[in-house]
């Protein structure tokens, strides 16, 4: 498949581009190598690849979700620089 100025006008007209005439004829000349390199994708022989969404396996690695007890909030506020009314208190951000 070969591909015209005029393909590399329509392009950079959709992309919103102002082209020189010496860029159009060095995209007229990269995307034809382009397009021809992924021509050779039609002589691979991919009859008996299975169809695959994801190159490697995918599996939910997550646990399931089992309810237990949480920590004592007196525990909880151990950790924390400030406390009130058995919340964590944090400086102001808005005025």
């Amino acid at each position: 498949m070969s591909i015209s100025i005029r393909d590399v006008e329509h392009v950079a007209n959709l992309a919103r581009l102002e082209l020189t005439e010496e860029e159009k004829a060095k995209y007229t000349e990269q995307l034809g190598a382009i397009l021809a390199y992924a021509q050779k994708l039609n002589e691979l022989d991919t009859e008996d690849v299975p169809q695959t969404s994801h190159v490697l396996p995918i599996s939910n690695v997550m646990r399931d979700d089992v309810p237990r007890p949480s920590t004592p909030i007196e525990k909880v506020m151990l950790n924390a620089p400030d406390e009130e009314d058995g919340q964590f208190r944090v400086p102001a951000v808005l005025e």
